[in-house]
């Protein structure tokens, strides 16, 4: 796929207003509310991987509505003493699969909690293991429509504020240091750590690569792939459902998320991506934490000019771990 979205130059000063309703702070503020839960944790088993250099439970957690999540907790074998842990979310249409699948941020030296997606992970990967019993509303069958016209009713309100617990439940496991705690994520888990960014005042750090739900309008216009394909196909098909869905999808927009962000961040973005645009990525990076008064947080973007939805891939990664570290350790 040739580069199809703005050059770098333009991309580098790309600040769209944002699409942001006037009751976005009380809308969230309300969900987390209702969400809030004063034992976070409902069960942590061990779990037999076979790996002798790990240890791995199986966690449920309380999320949204008090619905039961389900995650992966690993730690490195013999740790002694509490560790920063790594929040982890997955991509669009994938569970948390199996223990033994993600293991880069405990073999680095982290705690790690890898969150499944509610209603997902039946498209790629190893599965999921969290119904979502909230999916009634009207809508496509793809989560990106999943009550699609009214923001109490979206898929994303769920899954978001999931995100947001599974923090808070992660800061409870034994062996985590919870004043330490980054996000992390690439695709829709990209977007995910960024609303836990805009949500979460005191994280450590956010590991942000090719991020869903950023720029949502001009990825509407730009792509037919992946999840905003979807909802391009919804619309298609519920002719004078826009204003709706719009109105709804400002509720989720990643950019209104990390204007509100007060973490650390690291960025990625494939400038060939058609699956979530790099306007996108570039538009929560430009205008990311400017609410936080001063100059912002610290943050960086790291650009593939030749790379689409992969992006940097294993490089990336390095460059996450070695930033991490250094974040961690000054």
């Amino acid at each position: 796929m040739p580069a199809f979205d703005l050059p770098l130059p333009e991309l580098e000063r790309h600040r769209p207003e944002p699409d942001e309703p006037d009751d976005f702070d009380a809308f969230w503020r309300d969900t987390l509310k209702e969400a809030g839960q004063p034992a976070p944790l409902v069960s942590v088993q061990p779990v037999e991987t076979g790996l002798r250099l790990t240890n791995t439970w199986d966690v449920t957690f309380r999320g949204f509505a008090g619905d039961p999540v389900r995650a992966w907790f690993s730690l490195p074998a013999g740790a002694r003493e509490p560790l920063p842990v790594v929040v982890e979310y997955v991509g669009y249409g994938r569970g948390r699969g199996l223990p033994h699948e993600r293991l880069i941020w405990v073999n680095a030296g982290y705690a790690h909690l890898l969150m499944d997606n509610r209603g997902q992970g039946d498209q790629y990967g190893s599965g999921g293991a969290t119904p979502d019993p909230h999916a009634t509303a009207p809508g496509g069958p793809g989560p990106a429509v999943r009550g699609l016209r009214s923001p109490h009713d979206y898929h994303y309100r769920r899954l978001i504020t999931d995100a947001v617990r599974a923090v808070t439940a992660a800061r409870a496991l034994p062996g985590v240091d919870s004043t330490r705690t980054v996000a992390a994520g690439n695709s829709q888990g990209g977007g995910l750590a960024l609303a836990v960014a805009g949500l979460v005042p005191d994280l450590t750090a956010v590991l942000v690569t090719a991020p869903l739900l950023c720029g949502i309008r001009r990825a509407l216009d730009l792509t037919d792939a992946g999840p905003y394909g979807e909802i391009a196909t919804y619309l298609s098909v519920h002719r004078g459902a826009e204003e709706a869905a719009y109105r709804t999808l400002s509720y989720v927009e990643g950019v209104s998320f990390a204007r509100r962000a007060q973490a650390p961040a690291h960025f990625g973005t494939g400038l060939r991506d058609t699956v979530c645009p790099p306007s996108g990525a570039y538009a929560a990076f430009n205008r990311y934490g400017e609410l936080s008064g001063g100059a912002g947080p610290r943050r960086e973007m790291h650009a593939y000019p030749f790379n689409g939805h992969e992006g940097g891939e294993a490089e990336q990664v390095a460059r996450q771990l070695h930033w991490l570290a250094a974040m961690l350790n000054g």
